[in-house]
């Protein structure tokens, strides 16, 4: 009987032993697993600030390009009004030549026009 209880006794033991080991171990992968997490953490809380930060980035760019634009379209209307008005002047100056040359046909006395005209 007593040898019972010293072989139980040791059984024991040797189950605590194992499972204070095992409890070490896994405390210690846990540790290793936590501490893995983390440096994950930073390195992915790193990436985030700069995909943040190109988004602005890219944010600034998408409205200078859209403000660009806007100006383009601003400076192709102006042209075209330009070019309007750039017609409109050529058919008057065309008229004005016109009538200066018929002015000047029907005028009796060549080289007799107004002082203030030339």
């Amino acid at each position: 009987m007593e040898e019972a209880k010293a072989r139980a006794s040791r059984m024991l033991d040797n189950l605590e032993k194992s499972i204070k080991n095992a409890a070490q171990e896994w405390a210690q992968n846990l540790h290793k697993e936590n501490s893995m997490l983390k440096e994950q953490m930073q390195a992915l809380v790193q990436q985030n600030t700069v995909l943040k930060r190109a988004v602005v980035i890219q944010h600034e760019r998408q409205k200078e390009s859209e403000d660009k634009n806007n100006e383009l379209q601003h400076l192709k209307q102006s042209v075209s009004q330009y070019q309007e008005q750039l017609r409109t002047l050529e058919v008057k100056n065309y008229a004005l030549t016109m009538h200066l040359k018929q002015a000047q046909q029907s005028n009796p006395i060549p080289g007799s026009f107004h002082p203030d005209v030339f």
